[in-house]
């Protein structure tokens, strides 16, 4: 956080630290998998190599029965996640920042 009060302007500070508070109380306590960073090169996309991507990852989770939880910032995504048994557990919004879409998918034992 002190990197952000350091680099951040101060009239954007409020929303940004706003998203986090956000982020956090959506964020699992339980044990699970955190999917910070999924993205394909726009010109790639389209290709399933977000979805190949994906299923890597959900099989390692699925592995060990761990739920796994995201944020997409990017509404396109979300029937990609829905597909792979991620539900939506509510919206992200402050200030003019995008919408985020907090999402979980539960362990399968």
């Amino acid at each position: 956080m002190a990197h952000f009060q350091r680099t951040v302007p101060d009239k954007h500070q409020d929303t940004l630290f706003a998203v986090f508070e956000q982020m956090g109380r959506y964020h699992p306590d339980e044990p699970h998998w955190y999917l910070p960073l999924i993205g394909v090169d726009p010109a790639q996309q389209g290709r399933g190599y977000g979805s190949a991507l994906l299923a890597h990852a959900l099989r390692l989770c699925d592995e060990d029965g761990t739920p796994a939880y995201l944020e997409s910032s990017n509404p396109r995504n979300i029937p990609l996640y829905q597909r792979n048994g991620f539900e939506v557990l509510g919206t992200i919004e402050a200030g003019n920042f995008p919408p985020i879409t907090p999402m979980l998918r539960r362990g399968i034992r």
